[in-house]
């Protein structure tokens, strides 16, 4: 019973998010705590929710303070450099955007965390999108899905969590599974080729005027008109610059705004990559390091009162959004694993692989990876169903090491999984509705996947 309403409470979740019945906070509230009744255990439906708002709190806070690191970042234009680079190779090709988007997303990624990645790869897209009028679906899909085969680098947090799960060695597990994973993002690249010709056909390519350059980028990346650019095919809607004036979405990479601290550039970049490098290298919790970094990024940009409390106001709309995200997800994760309904689930999965696939463990883990990885977070996956996976591969002489590499192949579709909260900080920025992310990038993200766990066969590392 737990079973069939574990995976019907996912499903109606699903379902009316993709129907925009629901907001994505009310049915991670709503739905959740309606199952909880169903299985007669509403009584202890507060300790649920109060266990998985204690897991996350952390997670939360972290996003609370790595938007206001890096919105202040963004304010004080440490990224203008990157998008002015971004820029002269994308020119205003729309193919050429969706490709820039998914090289960057993937380049940023290097940092091991999706929230920080989701900021920098938004805040230096989305004005070319905007104006374009490009869609906002296809910039977070391939985000996403860039982001989500990075995400298997051992300090990204899959790997390790499978390595520690079956007390193997992390480059054990990453390093031959490069090749599969260079494929997976190959492959994210292709599509994003594809998808940028698809935008590229229906509005058309526009080309920077040679005079008017300069000019020409800072209409793209500030406020302004239109002037300096010229329209070479096309008809659709965003066949041209949009005439409106340019307002509070394209402040933020304005090159005239008062926030700007250029005197202060190589401080901030240096405060950056200490604080990316603490993150990596694990001197302090990542909250902690998000904490100090936004109270010294706040004081030594801005050090007037009025000043600091307008940046904070500025992104408080992100935060707000972010954080209760978050703390909705904890309820829908609370009751998952309060209830037993994940456990249940992962076991009916497990029991149900028929005997004759047992030799085949390997590619059986790869396969179910994708969807539990979608439906469960990481730590459930890894450490409650992986172990399963491995004993039932070693009873038939599939080594850990390959269930293990196997089981990160799902990633590219769990980074848009409703239970990962940089999904949240992603489609946020990016003023696109959960659903419509989660209708367009599904079935590409999980193709991805495929690939990764094809290639990781075909090459015999799996």
């Amino acid at each position: 019973m737990l079973t069939i309403l574990g995976f019907a409470m996912i499903a109606t979740f699903l379902v009316l998010i993709m129907l925009k019945k629901m907001s994505p906070i009310a049915a991670l509230v709503l739905i959740p705590a309606l199952f909880c009744v169903f299985v007669g255990k509403g009584a202890k439906l507060g300790d649920y929710v109060i266990d998985g708002v204690t897991g996350l709190a952390p997670t939360a806070a972290m996003l609370m303070f790595a938007i206001v690191y890096f919105g202040v970042m963004i304010d004080v234009g440490l990224f203008d450099p990157v998008v002015r680079g971004i820029l002269k190779f994308c020119k205003a090709d729309p193919l050429r955007i969706v490709v820039g988007t998914a090289v960057l997303a993937a380049i940023v990624s290097l940092d091991g965390d999706g929230s920080t990645t989701f900021m920098i790869t938004v805040s230096a897209m989305y004005p070319l999108y905007k104006r374009l009028k490009m869609s906002l679906v296809v910039m977070t899909g391939v985000a996403a899905m860039a982001n989500g085969v990075m995400n298997t680098l051992p300090w990204g947090g899959p790997t390790a969590r499978a390595a520690t799960a079956l007390k193997l060695d992390a480059s054990d597990i990453f390093v031959p599974m490069i090749p599969a994973l260079a494929m997976g993002l190959l492959f994210v690249f292709a599509l994003a080729y594809v998808l940028g010709r698809r935008e590229r056909k229906r509005l058309g390519v526009l080309t920077l005027d040679e005079v008017l350059v300069e000019e020409t980028e800072t209409v793209l990346v500030g406020a302004g008109a239109g002037k300096g650019v010229q329209k070479t095919g096309g008809s659709g809607p965003g066949a041209g610059l949009p005439d409106e004036p340019a307002g509070e979405s394209f402040q933020g990479l304005d090159p005239d705004r008062p926030t700007l601290r250029p005197r202060l550039y190589w401080f901030n970049a240096l405060l950056t990559v200490v604080l990316l490098t603490a993150m990596i290298m694990e001197w302090l919790p990542i909250p902690v390091l998000f904490l100090l970094g936004a109270a010294l990024a706040l004081t030594v940009n801005f050090p007037h009162m009025p000043d600091q409390k307008a940046r904070i106001a500025a992104h408080a709309e992100n935060v707000l959004n972010v954080s209760g995200m978050v703390f909705a997800a904890a309820v829908f994760t609370g009751v998952l694993q309060g209830t037993g309904m994940v456990d249940h689930m992962a076991t009916w999965l497990v029991d149900n692989i028929p005997d004759g696939m047992g030799p085949h463990m390997a590619v059986v883990t790869g396969v179910l990876s994708i969807p539990l990885t979608y439906f469960m977070s990481n730590d459930g996956f890894y450490f409650g169903v992986l172990p399963v996976l491995a004993e039932a591969g070693q009873a038939h002489g599939v080594s850990a090491v390959e269930i293990a590499r196997a089981s990160i192949v799902g990633q590219p579709l769990h980074m848009s999984s409703p239970l990962v909260p940089a999904v949240y900080v992603l489609v946020g920025m990016a003023k696109v509705e959960f659903g419509d992310h989660t209708r367009f990038v599904v079935k590409w993200a999980a193709l991805t996947s495929l690939v990764v766990l094809g290639a990781g066969v075909l090459f015999g590392i799996i």
